[in-house]
């Protein structure tokens, strides 16, 4: 609970930061608005070190093989990175730039999954036999 009134209080700050200096540089503002996104981005890195353990821990205990789990992870944080690379590129008035970057990441994200989409074809291929 904590973190996250932290981390929106920063958020606010960058916000209402960027707002002002807009004004006189939309370049300053933009800069002002990543370094307040890789602020919080480290702010959390101490927590994401506590979920990828505990994700860890299930998946041994699961007695599904990380193989399968890696695919999942890689895509949710793909996921991440384009919702905020695509925010940050409309916000830059680079709309385009956003599509694209949402685009790329789809595109990614089903590479990183074709492990996964593989094992399931498998599977499928099993239980018709």
């Amino acid at each position: 609970m904590e973190q996250i009134i932290q981390v929106t209080g920063i958020c606010v700050v960058g916000a209402l930061l960027a707002l002002v200096v807009k004004r006189g540089s939309s370049e300053t503002a933009l800069l002002l608005t990543l370094a307040a996104a890789v602020t919080v981005l480290l702010f959390l890195a101490g927590a994401m070190e506590d979920l990828v353990a505990f994700l860890e821990e299930l998946g041994e205990q699961s007695g599904v093989s990380m193989d399968l789990f890696i695919p999942l992870y890689k895509t949710v944080g793909i996921a991440l990175v384009v919702k905020v690379g695509s925010s940050l590129c409309r916000d830059a008035g680079e709309s385009a730039l956003g599509s694209v970057v949402e685009t790329a990441g789809a595109v990614c994200a089903l590479l990183v999954a074709l492990p996964l989409m593989r094992a399931v074809l498998s599977l499928l291929r099993e239980l018709m036999q």
